[in-house]
C-alpha cells in the first residue's frame, strides 16, 4: 500500500502542476514548494530547539495558536516553525499575532521529501493540528523517535483509518505519541483501531476566539460602527455565491436592517458579481477620510472587500449568516458566536461538531433556501438579545 499511496501522491502533484496553468490557487501551491530545501536552510537556526506545527490552512493555524503561545511563553528559546498545506494559510498567517518565527509550505508527502524535511528541521517536538496526518511524514518521525502529538484532533467513521483497507494509514497514526481529541466519538474511533493514547480536551478554537475578542475590544472600527449604529445588522460572513443569492432573494422581506457582506473570495471578479446583485453596496476598501459618517449611516449594505476585517466586525452585528454551509466547508462559526450573534448556515455541516452543538443549544438555525432563511432570520432577531447573553456565557464556559 505504501508504494501505491506514494504513486498516487506523485500523480496528485502532477495534476496540481497542470492545474497551476489555469488556477491561481494551484499556481501558488506549486510555486510555494519550489526549492523548498533552500528556503528552509535560509531560515532555520543552528542553535535553537525547533518546535514544528503543521496546519492545513489558516483555520487550523488559528486553532493551534493558543498552544503555540503557551509553549513559546513557557520556553522563549524555542524556534516556532509552522508548515501549511494550503496557500490561504501561508498568505494570511501574518495577519495574526506575530508569534511564528518561520513558515513554509509542507512538501508533497513522499518518503524522500519527508526524510529530507525532517533531517533539515531536526524538530524537538511536532504538533499536527486537527487533521492532515501525512503517512510518510509520520513514519519518518516515528523512525527517528521524534515526539509527535495531535491537538484538537477530530475523526469520523467514514475516514480511511476505520475502513478494512486502511491498514497503512492506521499504522501511520500509531506513530503519534498522543492525540488530544475534540470529542468522545473521536476517542472511541481511535480505540476501535487499537489507539488508546488519547485525551478528550475539546476544541482550542474556543480559547483562540476568546483571546482574539479581548484584543479586538481594545480598539474600534469607527466606520463599521457608524454604518451599523442604531439598526439590526446582518453579517454575511465568508460568503459564497449560494449565500449571496439567498440574501438577494430574501432581503426585501427582512425589514429595515443593515447588511455587511464579507465574501470568502475577495477577488475583483467576485466582488463585481456581488455589486451586480447589490448595486447600492458601499465597498469598504473605497472608503476614505472624507466619507461622511452621515453617508455611512444612510447606507444599507457594506461590502467588506478586504482580508482581516471580518472577525472583529462581528462585534457590530446582530445575526450572522455563515458561508460554506452549502458546500460542506462551513466557515468559522465561533468568531461570531463569541460576540453572541445567533447563527444561520446551510445544511451541509455534519463535519463540524460546533455546528451540531449550536443547533442543539438553540443558538443556530439551518436554512436551505430564501423562504426559510426569512423565517429563521425573524425568529432569531426576535430573541437576539436573550440569545446574545446566553451565547456569550456559553463561549466563556468553553474558552
Amino acid at each position: 500500500m505504501s508504494i501505491i499511496y506514494t504513486f498516487l501522491i506523485r500523480c496528485y502533484g502532477v495534476m496540481l502542476r497542470m492545474a497551476a496553468l489555469f488556477h491561481p490557487k494551484a499556481r501558488a501551491w506549486v510555486e510555494g514548494r519550489k526549492h523548498w530545501q533552500e528556503k528552509l536552510k535560509g531560515v532555520l537556526p543552528a542553535d535553537r530547539p525547533i518546535l514544528w506545527f503543521h496546519c492545513a490552512s489558516l483555520g487550523e493555524f488559528d486553532q493551534g495558536m493558543p498552544l503555540m503561545k503557551e509553549l513559546k511563553e513557557k520556553d522563549p528559546s524555542v524556534f516556532l516553525l509552522v508548515s501549511f498545506f494550503s496557500p490561504s494559510g501561508m498568505e494570511h498567517y501574518q495577519k495574526r499575532e506575530p508569534i511564528v518565527d518561520a513558515a513554509c509550505y509542507l512538501p508533497l508527502d513522499t518518503p524522500t521529501n519527508a526524510q529530507e524535511f525532517i533531517d533539515l528541521v531536526r524538530p524537538v517536538k511536532v504538533v499536527f493540528v486537527k487533521y492532515e496526518f501525512w503517512p510518510n511524514f509520520l513514519q519518518a518521525l516515528g523512525r527517528q523517535h521524534i515526539e509527535t502529538m495531535a491537538v484538537s484532533a477530530i475523526f469520523r467513521p467514514k475516514q480511511i483509518y476505520f475502513r478494512w483497507y486502511g491498514t497503512f494509514f492506521r499504522n501511520a497514526l500509531k506513530t503519534v505519541q498522543h492525540f488530544y481529541v475534540q470529542n468522545a466519538e473521536s476517542g472511541q474511533l481511535l480505540s476501535s483501531i487499537g489507539i488508546d493514547q488519547y485525551s478528550i480536551s475539546g476544541d482550542l478554537r474556543y480559547k483562540r476566539v476568546m483571546q482574539a475578542k479581548v484584543l479586538a475590544l481594545q480598539s474600534s472600527n469607527e466606520r463599521i460602527a457608524a454604518f451599523s449604529q442604531g439598526h439590526p445588522t446582518l453579517i454575511l460572513g465568508s460568503s459564497w455565491p449560494k449565500e449571496e443569492g439567498i440574501l438577494k432573494e430574501a432581503l426585501p422581506q427582512l425589514g429595515k436592517i443593515k447588511v455587511i457582506i464579507a465574501p470568502h473570495d475577495v477577488s475583483e471578479k467576485h466582488v463585481a458579481s456581488i455589486q451586480s446583485l447589490f448595486p447600492n453596496a458601499i465597498r469598504y476598501s473605497q472608503l476614505n477620510e472624507e466619507y461622511e459618517e452621515s453617508q455611512l449611516a444612510e447606507a444599507s449594505i457594506l461590502l467588506l472587500d478586504t482580508i482581516g476585517q471580518l472577525s472583529s466586525a462581528y462585534r457590530y452585528g446582530t445575526i450572522a449568516f455563515i458561508g460554506g454551509g452549502f458546500t460542506g466547508n462551513l466557515h468559522n462559526i465561533l468568531e461570531p458566536a463569541v460576540y453572541g450573534l445567533p447563527l444561520l448556515f446551510g445544511p451541509k455541516h455534519s463535519k463540524f461538531p460546533e455546528a451540531q452543538l449550536f443547533l442543539q443549544q438553540g443558538f443556530a438555525l439551518e436554512v436551505n433556501h430564501a423562504s426559510d432563511f426569512t423565517t429563521a432570520f425573524h425568529s432569531l432577531l426576535e430573541k437576539s438579545e436573550v440569545l446574545r447573553v446566553d451565547m456569550e456565557a456559553f463561549m466563556r464556559s468553553k474558552g
